[in-house]
C-alpha cells in the first residue's frame, strides 16, 4: 500500500483518468439543469412534504448508477418549546445508495437535501446574476454540490477502475439542523468505510474549509415560583431573572477555544407576575475536543450555581451534536491528495480554518478523513443572497472524479 507521502504528490494525468475525465466535457448545461430543477423544488428542513418530494427526484437521479438505493426514516428525536415541554420533533426520510458493498475499500460521500429556507420563506426562486452566478435557494448549500457529487460517481463508474472501490452515499434531511435524526446513519457508514467526501460547498475563490469549531445547540427550562409582584414579591422565585443570570454566566464562559452565543428566552408575562417560567437556548462552538469537555462540565456547574442561587429548578436539553474537527495528521493526508488532484488538473487547492459546522464533523469524529467542501464554489449561504458559480460545477466534477479514480488505483489505510 502506498505511504501517505506518495499519495499526496501530484502525479500528472494518465491516459485512462483523460479518457475517463473526458466524459465530463460540456457537461455543465445538464448539471445546471439539474440544479435549478432541484432548486425550484423547497426542501426546508421543516418542510416534510417538500423533502418527501426532494428525496424522489434524487432517488431518480441516482438510479442509473445501478446502486442499491433505500429510502430510510430518521431516527427520533425531541426538542423544547417555548412553553418549556419536551415534544417530539419530526425530520424527513434519508436516501442510503449503496454500490459494491463487498468492497474492500470503500468511500462514503455524503450530501443534504435540505435548505435553511422554509416553505413559506420569500426566498424560493433562481436569478442570473450574470453569465456563469446563479442566486437561488441551495443552489450551492447543497444542490450545487449533489450535482457535482452524481456527476462525479457516474464519470467513475463509467472508468477502469470502478470495480476496485465500493462506495456509499447518504443524503440526509436534517444536515441544516445539526443532523439530530441522521447522525446515527452517519456514523455507522463512516466505520464501514476508509475515508469520506462530503458536498459543501468551497468558497467563491475555490478555498476548502480545513479544521472546523465544533458546535452544540442547548436549552435550559428554568421553573420558578408565581407570586404577586407588587403584595408579596419576596415568595416568588423569577424564572427570568434565573434565565438572565445563567446568559451571563455562559457567555463569561468565552475563550479563544470557545465561543457562546446566548440566543432566546421565552418566559415571563404580565408585570404584576413574578414569572414562574422560562427557557433559555443557546449555542457553543469549542475548537477543541478538551473545550467541549471543559464546556460541558461548566454548564453543569453553572446551572447547579443558578438553580441554588435563585432557588430555582433547571433542566438542560441538548448536546453537542458536531464535535470539534481538528486538522490533525489523518485529515490532512487526504487534504493533500485532493491538492496533488487538483494540480494534475492545473486547478490550485488550498484549505483554511473555520467556525462553521457540517456532517464532516460528524464523520470525523468517528476517526475517518474527510475533506467536507468538494462542492462547487459559491457563497453567501444562508441568506437570499446565496449564490453559486455555475463554472464550477464541471471543475469540482472533475476533481472528484480523479480523487475517486485514484484512490481506486493507489488505495487507502484508515
Amino acid at each position: 500500500m502506498p505511504s501517505a507521502a506518495s499519495l499526496a504528490e501530484s502525479r500528472p494525468l494518465q491516459a485512462d483518468e483523460q479518457r475517463a475525465l473526458a466524459r465530463l466535457d460540456g457537461a455543465r448545461p445538464a448539471m445546471q439543469a439539474q440544479v435549478l430543477a432541484w432548486a425550484a423544488q423547497n426542501s426546508g428542513s421543516r418542510n416534510l412534504a417538500g423533502l418527501a418530494a426532494m428525496a424522489d427526484m434524487l432517488a431518480a437521479a441516482f438510479a442509473p448508477l445501478g446502486a442499491s438505493i433505500s429510502r430510510l426514516a430518521a431516527a427520533p428525536v425531541s426538542a423544547i418549546n417555548a412553553a418549556g415541554a419536551e415534544v417530539p420533533l419530526a425530520h424527513g426520510d434519508n436516501l442510503h445508495i449503496v454500490m459494491r458493498p463487498e468492497a474492500p475499500l470503500r468511500v462514503l460521500l455524503t450530501g443534504h437535501m435540505d435548505t435553511v429556507f422554509a416553505a413559506d420563506h420569500a426566498f424560493q426562486a433562481c436569478r442570473w446574476q450574470d453569465a456563469d452566478t446563479l442566486n437561488g435557494p441551495g443552489t450551492a448549500d447543497m444542490k450545487g454540490g449533489i450535482a457535482v457529487m452524481l456527476a462525479a460517481l457516474t464519470t467513475f463508474e463509467a472508468s477502469p477502475f470502478a470495480g476496485q472501490l465500493g462506495w456509499e452515499v447518504v443524503l440526509n434531511s436534517d444536515e441544516e439542523v445539526s443532523s439530530p435524526g441522521s447522525s446515527a446513519l452517519l456514523a455507522e457508514a463512516a466505520r464501514r468505510c476508509h475515508l469520506g467526501l462530503t458536498y459543501e460547498p468551497a468558497l467563491p475563490d475555490g478555498t476548502l474549509a480545513g479544521a472546523r469549531k465544533g458546535s452544540g445547540n442547548f436549552s435550559a427550562v428554568i421553573h420558578g415560583r408565581a407570586a404577586h409582584a407588587g403584595r408579596e414579591p419576596e415568595k416568588g422565585r423569577n424564572a427570568l431573572l434565573a434565565a438572565a443570570d445563567l446568559a451571563l454566566r455562559l457567555k463569561a464562559l468565552t475563550t479563544g477555544d470557545l465561543s457562546v452565543n446566548p440566543a432566546k428566552i421565552d418566559g415571563g408575562g404580565p408585570n404584576n407576575i413574578v414569572p414562574d417560567e422560562a427557557v433559555l437556548r443557546w449555542n457553543m462552538r469549542p475548537a477543541t475536543l478538551a473545550a467541549q469537555a471543559s464546556a460541558e462540565a461548566d454548564i453543569a456547574a453553572l446551572i447547579a450555581a443558578v438553580a441554588a442561587a435563585h432557588e430555582v429548578h433547571i433542566h438542560c436539553h441538548g448536546s453537542f451534536a458536531r464535535p470539534p474537527k481538528p486538522l490533525d495528521a489523518n485529515q490532512a493526508r487526504l487534504f493533500h491528495l485532493v491538492r496533488s488532484c487538483g494540480a494534475a488538473l492545473g486547478l490550485p487547492i488550498s484549505w483554511r480554518d473555520t467556525g462553521g459546522v457540517c456532517d464532516g464533523n460528524n464523520l470525523a469524529a468517528t476517526g475517518l478523513a474527510v475533506v467536507d467542501t468538494l462542492g462547487p464554489r459559491g457563497g453567501a449561504i444562508h441568506s437570499a443572497d446565496e449564490f453559486l458559480c455555475v463554472d464550477s460545477l464541471e471543475e469540482r466534477a472533475r476533481l472528484s472524479a480523479l480523487l475517486l479514480m485514484r484512490i481506486a488505483q493507489h488505495g487507502w489505510v484508515r
